[in-house]
Protein backbone atom coordinates (compact mmCIF):
# COMPACT_ATOMS: atom_id res chain seq x y z
CA UNK A 1 0.00 0.00 0.00
CA UNK A 2 1.70 3.14 -0.80
CA UNK A 3 0.63 6.41 0.95
CA UNK A 4 0.99 10.50 -0.11
CA UNK A 5 0.06 10.94 3.76
CA UNK A 6 2.80 10.13 6.02
CA UNK A 7 3.01 10.66 9.96
CA UNK A 8 4.50 14.13 10.59
CA UNK A 9 5.04 15.71 13.55
CA UNK A 10 7.21 16.86 16.31
CA UNK A 11 5.10 18.19 19.19
CA UNK A 12 5.15 15.93 22.46
CA UNK A 13 1.94 14.54 22.31
CA UNK A 14 2.26 13.22 18.59
CA UNK A 15 5.54 11.77 19.48
CA UNK A 16 4.36 10.28 22.96
CA UNK A 17 1.54 8.35 20.66
CA UNK A 18 3.86 7.41 17.85
CA UNK A 19 5.68 5.64 20.76
CA UNK A 20 2.47 4.17 22.60
CA UNK A 21 1.72 2.39 18.92
CA UNK A 22 4.85 1.64 18.13
CA UNK A 23 5.13 -0.37 21.29
CA UNK A 24 1.79 -1.79 20.85
CA UNK A 25 3.11 -3.12 17.48
CA UNK A 26 5.21 -5.88 18.68
CA UNK A 27 2.24 -7.64 20.89
CA UNK A 28 -0.17 -9.81 18.74
CA UNK A 29 -3.10 -7.99 20.54
CA UNK A 30 -5.97 -6.04 19.68
CA UNK A 31 -5.60 -2.28 19.33
CA UNK A 32 -8.71 0.27 19.79
CA UNK A 33 -7.47 3.80 17.98
CA UNK A 34 -9.45 6.76 19.33
CA UNK A 35 -9.53 10.16 17.65
CA UNK A 36 -11.40 13.34 15.90
CA UNK A 37 -12.39 12.87 12.44
CA UNK A 38 -8.91 13.68 10.49
CA UNK A 39 -6.33 12.79 13.04
CA UNK A 40 -4.97 10.05 11.44
CA UNK A 41 -6.52 6.49 12.63
CA UNK A 42 -5.80 4.78 9.15
CA UNK A 43 -2.22 5.79 9.52
CA UNK A 44 -1.38 4.84 13.01
CA UNK A 45 -3.61 1.34 12.10
CA UNK A 46 -0.93 1.02 9.07
CA UNK A 47 2.02 1.45 11.48
CA UNK A 48 0.86 -1.11 14.10
CA UNK A 49 1.04 -3.54 10.90
CA UNK A 50 4.27 -2.53 9.66
CA UNK A 51 5.91 -3.01 13.18
CA UNK A 52 4.78 -5.94 13.80
CA UNK A 53 5.43 -9.58 13.11
CA UNK A 54 2.81 -9.71 10.44
CA UNK A 55 4.30 -7.06 8.49
CA UNK A 56 4.54 -9.02 5.35
CA UNK A 57 0.94 -10.25 5.25
CA UNK A 58 -1.78 -8.14 4.26
CA UNK A 59 -3.89 -5.31 5.99
CA UNK A 60 -7.34 -5.35 5.38
CA UNK A 61 -9.15 -2.35 5.49
CA UNK A 62 -12.69 -2.33 5.99
CA UNK A 63 -14.82 0.91 6.86
CA UNK A 64 -17.74 -0.20 8.83
CA UNK A 65 -19.94 3.10 8.21
CA UNK A 66 -19.42 2.97 4.67
CA UNK A 67 -21.87 -0.37 3.72
CA UNK A 68 -25.85 -0.90 5.52
CA UNK A 69 -26.06 -2.86 8.56
CA UNK A 70 -27.65 -6.43 5.94
CA UNK A 71 -24.43 -6.46 4.40
CA UNK A 72 -21.60 -5.85 7.01
CA UNK A 73 -21.86 -9.27 8.13
CA UNK A 74 -21.51 -10.64 4.45
CA UNK A 75 -18.78 -8.14 4.13
CA UNK A 76 -16.77 -8.87 7.53
CA UNK A 77 -17.64 -13.29 7.27
CA UNK A 78 -18.09 -13.86 3.56
CA UNK A 79 -21.16 -16.04 2.75
CA UNK A 80 -21.82 -18.93 0.45
CA UNK A 81 -23.69 -19.38 -2.81
CA UNK A 82 -27.56 -19.11 -2.45
CA UNK A 83 -27.24 -17.82 1.48
CA UNK A 84 -29.66 -14.49 0.35
CA UNK A 85 -31.03 -12.88 -2.70
CA UNK A 86 -28.85 -11.50 -5.07
CA UNK A 87 -25.56 -14.60 -3.61
CA UNK A 88 -25.12 -15.96 -6.66
CA UNK A 89 -21.64 -17.76 -5.88
CA UNK A 90 -19.25 -18.20 -2.44
CA UNK A 91 -17.32 -15.27 -1.34
CA UNK A 92 -14.64 -14.81 1.04
CA UNK A 93 -15.23 -12.22 3.68
CA UNK A 94 -12.58 -9.37 4.94
CA UNK A 95 -11.92 -12.12 8.27
CA UNK A 96 -10.19 -14.32 5.66
CA UNK A 97 -8.44 -12.07 3.37
CA UNK A 98 -6.77 -10.87 6.10
CA UNK A 99 -5.76 -14.25 7.17
CA UNK A 100 -2.04 -14.19 8.81
CA UNK A 101 -2.33 -10.33 9.00
CA UNK A 102 -4.22 -7.37 10.51
CA UNK A 103 -7.72 -6.63 9.85
CA UNK A 104 -8.59 -2.78 10.35
CA UNK A 105 -12.23 -1.85 11.48
CA UNK A 106 -12.40 1.44 11.06
CA UNK A 107 -15.87 2.95 12.64
CA UNK A 108 -15.89 0.54 14.79
CA UNK A 109 -18.84 2.13 16.96
CA UNK A 110 -21.05 1.86 14.14
CA UNK A 111 -21.39 -2.20 13.88
CA UNK A 112 -24.72 -3.23 14.61
CA UNK A 113 -25.48 -5.42 17.82
CA UNK A 114 -25.49 -8.45 15.90
CA UNK A 115 -22.36 -8.06 13.80
CA UNK A 116 -21.05 -6.98 17.18
CA UNK A 117 -21.76 -10.45 18.56
CA UNK A 118 -20.13 -12.44 15.61
CA UNK A 119 -17.14 -10.13 16.14
CA UNK A 120 -16.83 -10.84 19.56
CA UNK A 121 -16.58 -15.08 18.44
CA UNK A 122 -14.05 -14.43 16.18
CA UNK A 123 -12.13 -12.52 18.25
CA UNK A 124 -12.25 -14.47 21.01
CA UNK A 125 -12.13 -18.06 19.62
CA UNK A 126 -10.47 -17.29 16.05
CA UNK A 127 -13.42 -18.59 14.14
CA UNK A 128 -15.55 -17.81 12.00
CA UNK A 129 -18.72 -18.63 9.91
CA UNK A 130 -19.99 -17.62 6.49
CA UNK A 131 -23.46 -16.82 6.03
CA UNK A 132 -25.20 -19.94 5.03
CA UNK A 133 -22.76 -22.34 6.30
CA UNK A 134 -22.75 -24.39 9.20
CA UNK A 135 -19.12 -25.19 8.78
CA UNK A 136 -16.99 -22.92 11.20
CA UNK A 137 -13.25 -21.37 10.42
CA UNK A 138 -9.96 -20.58 11.81
CA UNK A 139 -8.50 -17.43 10.95
CA UNK A 140 -5.82 -15.81 12.36
CA UNK A 141 -6.13 -12.51 12.20
CA UNK A 142 -4.95 -9.37 14.40
CA UNK A 143 -8.00 -6.65 15.00
CA UNK A 144 -6.88 -3.02 14.53
CA UNK A 145 -10.24 -0.94 15.11
CA UNK A 146 -11.10 2.75 15.21
CA UNK A 147 -13.53 4.88 16.07
CA UNK A 148 -13.70 8.77 17.28
CA UNK A 149 -16.84 7.59 19.26
CA UNK A 150 -16.67 6.96 23.12
CA UNK A 151 -17.76 3.50 23.10
CA UNK A 152 -17.86 3.08 27.09
CA UNK A 153 -20.83 5.51 27.00
CA UNK A 154 -22.44 3.71 24.30
CA UNK A 155 -22.02 0.72 26.44
CA UNK A 156 -23.61 2.11 29.25
CA UNK A 157 -26.84 3.09 26.43
CA UNK A 158 -26.61 -0.50 25.77
CA UNK A 159 -25.16 0.43 22.26
CA UNK A 160 -22.30 -1.42 22.27
CA UNK A 161 -21.25 -4.69 23.64
CA UNK A 162 -18.87 -4.48 27.32
CA UNK A 163 -17.42 -7.77 26.41
CA UNK A 164 -16.56 -6.98 22.87
CA UNK A 165 -14.86 -3.61 24.29
CA UNK A 166 -13.28 -5.33 27.02
CA UNK A 167 -11.54 -7.59 23.98
CA UNK A 168 -10.46 -4.66 21.85
CA UNK A 169 -8.88 -2.66 24.38
CA UNK A 170 -5.90 -4.42 25.30
CA UNK A 171 -4.15 -1.04 24.30
CA UNK A 172 -5.78 2.01 23.64
CA UNK A 173 -4.35 4.88 21.87
CA UNK A 174 -5.79 7.98 21.76
CA UNK A 175 -4.89 10.62 19.02
CA UNK A 176 -4.34 14.67 19.88
CA UNK A 177 -6.31 16.43 17.94
CA UNK A 178 -4.40 19.45 16.05
CA UNK A 179 -5.27 22.31 18.09
CA UNK A 180 -3.40 20.06 20.94
CA UNK A 181 -0.39 20.29 18.91
CA UNK A 182 0.15 23.66 17.54
CA UNK A 183 4.09 23.52 17.11
CA UNK A 184 3.68 20.36 14.40
CA UNK A 185 0.80 23.49 12.25
CA UNK A 186 3.69 24.47 10.78
CA UNK A 187 5.63 21.33 10.04
CA UNK A 188 2.54 20.04 8.49
CA UNK A 189 1.95 22.86 6.43
CA UNK A 190 4.86 23.09 4.73
CA UNK A 191 5.05 19.25 4.34
CA UNK A 192 1.63 20.05 2.12
CA UNK A 193 2.55 22.79 0.31
CA UNK A 194 6.07 21.92 -0.65
CA UNK A 195 4.45 18.70 -1.87
CA UNK A 196 1.53 20.36 -3.95
CA UNK A 197 3.78 23.10 -5.19
CA UNK A 198 5.85 19.70 -6.66
CA UNK A 199 2.87 18.36 -7.96
CA UNK A 200 2.11 21.33 -9.79
CA UNK A 201 5.33 21.85 -11.31
CA UNK A 202 7.14 24.24 -9.30
CA UNK A 203 10.58 24.97 -9.37
CA UNK A 204 10.51 26.88 -5.93
CA UNK A 205 9.08 26.69 -2.77
CA UNK A 206 8.88 29.94 -1.00
CA UNK A 207 6.83 29.02 1.86
CA UNK A 208 4.22 31.68 3.50
CA UNK A 209 3.91 34.84 4.51
CA UNK A 210 3.78 36.52 8.01
CA UNK A 211 0.17 36.56 7.73
CA UNK A 212 -0.95 33.54 6.44
CA UNK A 213 1.33 31.70 9.35
CA UNK A 214 -0.07 33.94 12.14
CA UNK A 215 -3.39 32.51 10.45
CA UNK A 216 -2.92 28.89 10.25
CA UNK A 217 -1.41 29.02 13.72
CA UNK A 218 -4.27 30.51 14.91
CA UNK A 219 -7.16 28.57 13.64
CA UNK A 220 -8.80 25.72 15.42
CA UNK A 221 -8.86 23.09 12.92
CA UNK A 222 -12.03 21.14 13.41
CA UNK A 223 -11.73 19.14 10.55
CA UNK A 224 -7.52 18.37 12.12
CA UNK A 225 -4.78 16.91 9.45
CA UNK A 226 -6.98 16.31 7.25
CA UNK A 227 -8.83 20.18 6.90
CA UNK A 228 -5.56 21.45 6.93
CA UNK A 229 -4.17 19.28 4.41
CA UNK A 230 -7.18 20.82 2.07
CA UNK A 231 -6.23 24.34 3.57
CA UNK A 232 -2.79 24.18 2.50
CA UNK A 233 -2.92 22.42 -1.04
CA UNK A 234 -6.11 24.77 -1.76
CA UNK A 235 -3.91 28.41 -1.08
CA UNK A 236 -1.28 26.71 -3.18
CA UNK A 237 -2.94 25.91 -6.45
CA UNK A 238 -4.61 29.81 -6.22
CA UNK A 239 -1.54 31.54 -5.09
CA UNK A 240 -0.68 32.69 -8.57
CA UNK A 241 2.25 35.71 -7.68
CA UNK A 242 6.11 34.73 -7.25
CA UNK A 243 7.04 34.75 -3.18
CA UNK A 244 5.33 33.42 -0.43
CA UNK A 245 1.79 32.46 0.23
CA UNK A 246 -0.37 35.00 1.89
CA UNK A 247 -3.54 34.45 1.14
CA UNK A 248 -5.42 31.52 3.49
CA UNK A 249 -9.37 31.12 2.99
CA UNK A 250 -10.76 28.16 5.59
CA UNK A 251 -13.97 28.09 4.05
CA UNK A 252 -14.52 27.06 0.28
CA UNK A 253 -17.90 27.72 0.75
CA UNK A 254 -17.73 31.06 1.79
CA UNK A 255 -19.04 33.51 -1.15
CA UNK A 256 -21.01 36.83 -1.94
CA UNK A 257 -23.09 34.71 -4.46
CA UNK A 258 -24.17 32.01 -2.65
CA UNK A 259 -27.68 31.03 -3.37
CA UNK A 260 -30.51 33.25 -1.67
CA UNK A 261 -32.12 29.84 -0.32
CA UNK A 262 -28.58 29.17 1.66
CA UNK A 263 -28.00 32.70 2.46
CA UNK A 264 -31.41 32.61 4.25
CA UNK A 265 -30.51 29.25 5.91
CA UNK A 266 -26.97 30.57 7.02
CA UNK A 267 -28.34 34.08 8.27
CA UNK A 268 -27.81 34.19 12.14
CA UNK A 269 -30.46 33.24 14.60
CA UNK A 270 -28.98 34.44 17.37
CA UNK A 271 -26.14 36.77 19.43
CA UNK A 272 -22.74 35.36 18.26
CA UNK A 273 -19.86 36.39 20.76
CA UNK A 274 -16.03 36.54 19.98
CA UNK A 275 -15.70 32.93 21.35
CA UNK A 276 -18.14 31.51 19.15
CA UNK A 277 -20.98 30.89 21.59
CA UNK A 278 -24.33 31.70 20.67
CA UNK A 279 -27.46 33.29 22.56
CA UNK A 280 -31.06 33.92 22.29
CA UNK A 281 -31.67 36.55 20.80
CA UNK A 282 -32.68 39.80 22.82
CA UNK A 283 -33.95 43.21 22.40
CA UNK A 284 -31.60 45.88 21.86
CA UNK A 285 -30.09 47.45 25.20
CA UNK A 286 -30.84 51.54 24.69
CA UNK A 287 -29.91 52.69 28.24
CA UNK A 288 -27.20 54.77 28.63
CA UNK A 289 -25.79 57.81 26.96
CA UNK A 290 -25.06 58.58 23.37
CA UNK A 291 -21.28 57.64 23.15
CA UNK A 292 -22.26 54.19 25.56
CA UNK A 293 -24.62 53.20 23.02
CA UNK A 294 -22.90 53.78 20.09
CA UNK A 295 -19.88 52.27 21.95
CA UNK A 296 -21.94 49.24 22.30
CA UNK A 297 -23.15 49.11 19.15
CA UNK A 298 -19.59 49.19 17.44
CA UNK A 299 -18.63 46.80 19.55
CA UNK A 300 -21.71 44.79 19.18
CA UNK A 301 -21.24 44.82 15.04
CA UNK A 302 -17.51 44.06 15.69
CA UNK A 303 -18.40 40.55 17.81
CA UNK A 304 -20.74 39.69 13.97
CA UNK A 305 -18.22 40.55 11.64
CA UNK A 306 -15.66 38.82 13.25
CA UNK A 307 -17.88 35.55 14.07
CA UNK A 308 -19.00 35.53 9.94
CA UNK A 309 -15.28 36.14 8.65
CA UNK A 310 -14.63 32.84 11.09
CA UNK A 311 -12.60 35.27 13.56
CA UNK A 312 -9.82 36.30 10.52
CA UNK A 313 -9.10 39.54 11.16
CA UNK A 314 -8.16 40.49 7.79
CA UNK A 315 -11.40 38.92 6.15
CA UNK A 316 -13.05 40.97 8.89
CA UNK A 317 -11.60 44.02 8.14
CA UNK A 318 -12.13 43.71 4.26
CA UNK A 319 -15.60 42.73 5.10
CA UNK A 320 -16.33 46.37 7.23
CA UNK A 321 -14.35 48.40 4.79
CA UNK A 322 -11.73 49.18 7.15
CA UNK A 323 -7.48 48.55 7.03
CA UNK A 324 -5.71 45.60 9.05
CA UNK A 325 -5.19 48.21 11.43
CA UNK A 326 -7.74 50.72 12.16
CA UNK A 327 -9.71 47.19 12.80
CA UNK A 328 -6.97 46.59 15.27
CA UNK A 329 -7.30 49.77 16.72
CA UNK A 330 -11.03 49.35 17.29
CA UNK A 331 -10.42 45.57 18.54
CA UNK A 332 -7.90 46.65 21.30
CA UNK A 333 -10.67 49.33 21.85
CA UNK A 334 -13.54 47.38 22.99
CA UNK A 335 -11.01 44.88 24.53
CA UNK A 336 -11.57 42.08 22.13
CA UNK A 337 -8.07 41.75 21.41
CA UNK A 338 -4.93 42.13 23.63
CA UNK A 339 -1.84 44.33 22.68
CA UNK A 340 0.50 41.38 21.97
CA UNK A 341 -1.76 39.12 20.03
CA UNK A 342 -2.47 38.94 15.92
CA UNK A 343 -4.42 38.11 12.91
CA UNK A 344 -7.36 36.39 15.11
CA UNK A 345 -9.15 36.33 18.49
CA UNK A 346 -10.89 33.10 19.73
Amino acid sequence: MNRTTQAIGQSNAFLDVLERASRAAALDRPVLVIGERGTGKELVAERLHRLSPRWDQPLVIMNCAALPETLIEAELFGHEAGAFTGATKARVGRFEEADGGTLFLDELGTLSMGAQERLLRAVEYGEITRIGSSRPLRVDVRIVAATNEHLPAKVERHQFRADLLDRLSFEVVTLPPLRARPGDVMVLADHFGRRMAAEMGRDTWAGFGRDAIDALVDYQWPGNVRELRNVVERAVYRWEQPGAIENIEFDPFHSPYQPASVAHHSEPTANVSAAGASAPAAEPDCSGDFKTRIARFECELLEKALAESRFNQRATAEALGLSYDQLRHALKRHGLISAGSSESVA
